[in-house]
């Protein structure tokens, strides 16, 4: 039995770790909650101790009768005037982190998320004065504060990535703001954390650290219009993609398509994942969300295109795939 206690325990500590745990801080804010939480255990498990020493020796240790005036002053400190002096010191230990991570950082990066239903709207600025758009990635240089800018055109979400700061509502008509310092380079995971509807568990987001001159480069090439097409089944694709509406809602800088409703696709090819975290970034990912679209995520604004020929939804696959 204890063995077996042993085993579940060391399993559950296991689901503690990874590229959305809050107990693996790879930020300077989510490193100041990690210190606040575990301040809140200790002092937790300080009182569960108390309070068990006391009803193992009231009922076991010494179970005779005790003194009235002992026990009434143990019921005032213990449930009156304790509570609100442990409460108060955390309260007052935790409010200094508000201001850091609501700092606007005025000197660093500046990026724009709308959380929509169900996806993520990313936009970056440009030297040049631009604004570059993607989708359900977020990327950040190492080591720099970071400045977000939250909103949400629909319902309520919360932008999180456990790894790198706390969450902040995304509240229609309202901007609300972050800021994030990470500290180590890797990719990690971002997810709503507030219910926002049918889709809300397939809304997800990559969120990559980089080091400063790499995230420099990058954000050049995406501020790059796309590729030309350069196999004959990739230009079939962007032939299809134009013939069947698909630039009413998407844009691909490069092209006749400007669509503003659905995700910028100029360089979706080169993002880690597809429909907001929950599908591989391929050819064959792609052809089953754009046939599929509504039976992968319930409840998605976009159409499935299942009555598109075979040959045509292959192009249009190896087209989108490889826009890099």
């Amino acid at each position: 039995m204890r063995v077996l206690v042993s085993l579940t325990a060391l399993s559950s500590l296991s689901g503690c770790s990874g590229p959305q745990s809050a107990l693996q801080p790879a930020g300077v804010d989510a490193e100041q909650i990690g210190q606040l939480f575990w301040w809140m255990c200790a002092v937790a498990v300080l009182i569960w101790l108390l309070v068990i020493g006391f009803a193992v020796y009231a009922t076991h240790i010494n179970p005779e009768t005790h003194d009235s005036r002992a026990a009434r002053w143990l019921i005032i400190g213990g449930g009156a005037i304790a509570p609100p002096v442990v409460l108060g010191a955390l309260l007052v230990f935790g409010l200094p982190l508000l201001p850091s991570l609501s700092a606007p950082a005025e000197d660093g990066l500046q990026v724009t998320v709308s959380g929509e239903r169900w996806w993520w709207r990313v936009q970056y600025p440009t030297p040049s004065g631009g604004t570059v758009e993607l989708a359900n990635e977020v990327r950040l240089p190492v080591g720099e504060r970071v400045g977000f800018s939250l909103t949400s055109p629909d319902v309520i979400h919360s932008f999180w990535i456990p790894s790198l700061g706390g969450k902040v509502d995304m509240i229609p008509g309202r901007t609300t703001r972050l800021t994030l310092e990470p500290t180590d380079v890797g990719v990690y995971r971002g997810a709503c954390a507030e219910y926002c509807g049918t889709a809300h568990a397939l809304m997800n987001f990559q969120v990559v650290v980089m080091e400063p001159e790499a995230f420099t480069v990058w954000l050049e090439q995406q501020a790059a219009p796309a590729q030309t097409p350069q196999s004959s089944l990739a230009r079939r694709g962007q032939e299809a993609f134009l013939a069947n509406g698909c630039s009413a809602c998407h844009t691909i800088r490069g092209t006749p398509a400007d669509g503003v409703l659905g995700p910028d696709l100029t360089h979706v090819g080169s993002r880690l994942s597809l429909g907001a975290g929950i599908l591989p970034n391929d050819a064959e990912a792609f052809a089953r969300w754009i046939r599929h679209t509504d039976q992968i995520k319930p409840g998605v604004n976009m159409p499935a295109f299942a009555m598109l020929p075979e040959g045509q939804l292959t192009a249009l696959a190896a087209y989108l795939s490889g826009l890099k």
